[in-house]
């Protein structure tokens, strides 16, 4: 269970969105975390991402990149 974000996972995280093409600084990432972790887009138009509380944080790193590719991608008509 990881209880806190800490410059650890977020340095983890950016090594995931930097090869992305994502500005760091168009990214929030909450120190807390939360079950089940999400990645949402903010009103302010930020990439939001909360780390999953009660998985394997490494397990859950694989696959961040991929819900952010289907977050960020363009509605089908």
């Amino acid at each position: 269970m990881l209880k806190a974000v800490t410059l650890k996972e977020i340095e983890r995280i950016f090594a995931v969105i930097d090869p992305m093409g994502i500005s760091r600084e168009a990214v929030e990432i909450p120190l807390r975390t939360e079950h089940p972790g999400r990645v949402s887009i903010l009103k302010n138009g930020k990439l939001e991402i909360v780390v999953e509380r009660d998985g394997d944080f490494e397990d859950w790193l694989t696959h961040l990149a991929a819900q952010i590719r289907d977050l960020m991608k363009p509605a089908e008509d």
